[in-house]
């Protein structure tokens, strides 16, 4: 069951952050983790198409659905993949059915503890962005209201991306997914940068990341060419303590 309260303070910070020259990727980053805080789903995950029509992935909950979504890609099958070639919505997929439609994907999501697949695609009129990919450790139906408002979320980063009158310039657009696109490879590089001097996992350096740019005021991308350049130093990044071991949802 969604968390209407919490949805509602996730479409209020959405809004807050869609201002002039915001950042793609920090915004998908923060829709990815207010899904699972405010919707009955464990992990999420952006993947956005490139001019070219290739996906990738753009933002996650977590490491282990960035890995899983890079499996997806990999293994040319899943959830999210599905969604935007079909440009329709992909729910309640039991992972743990014999002869699925994903074999690969679905064996190694199952491996993670991970039940079921539900993913949504970011359309503009007639044109597939992306998809938003969500992953539950049960079974069992995803909610009309979960699915309405992951909806609403996933139209959400779609209107992020198309911001400034993009969705009328398909020249504009395409630089701005290959922005965001770009964007991303910088901040797995500054994550590593920074799992790498601090002894953190990644999931805990892009925390460190994000918390940074937002106590000096920064755009996240920014910051981390800043960090995968060298031109900064790693011990004068703000801290954070270690995150507490989260308690299982299932």
């Amino acid at each position: 069951m969604a968390d209407q309260a919490m949805l509602v303070r996730t479409l209020v910070e959405l809004a807050d952050n869609l201002v002039d020259d915001f950042d793609v990727v920090e915004v998908l980053s923060l829709l990815s983790g207010r899904c699972v805080d405010a919707l009955d789903v464990n992990a999420a995950g952006v993947m956005l198409a490139s001019p070219t029509g290739s996906l990738q992935v753009v933002a996650s909950s977590s490491e282990t659905m960035r890995t899983l979504e890079m499996f997806q890609l990999q293994a040319d099958e899943g959830p999210c993949v599905e969604a935007y070639r079909s440009g329709q919505p992909v729910v309640n997929v039991d992972l743990g059915a014999t002869g699925g439609r994903w074999p690969r994907f679905a064996s190694h999501a199952s491996s993670e503890g991970f039940g079921s697949a539900h993913s949504l695609p970011m359309r503009l009129r007639q044109r597939t962005l992306g998809a938003l990919n969500m992953l539950r450790t049960q079974t069992g139906a995803f909610g009309t209201a979960d699915i309405a408002a992951a909806q609403a979320l996933a139209d959400i980063a779609t209107i992020a991306i198309v911001q400034h009158q993009a969705a009328d310039d398909a020249q504009a657009l395409n630089s701005q997914l290959s922005a965001a696109l770009n964007s991303r490879i910088v901040i797995e590089q500054a994550k590593g940068r920074i799992s790498e001097a601090t002894g953190a996992d990644m999931d805990h350096a892009f925390r460190i990341l994000r918390n940074h740019a937002r106590n000096h005021n920064l755009r996240l991308t920014a910051l981390a060419d800043q960090v995968a350049q060298r031109n900064i130093d790693i011990g004068s990044l703000d801290t954070l303590p270690p995150p507490r071991r989260p308690t299982a949802r299932w």
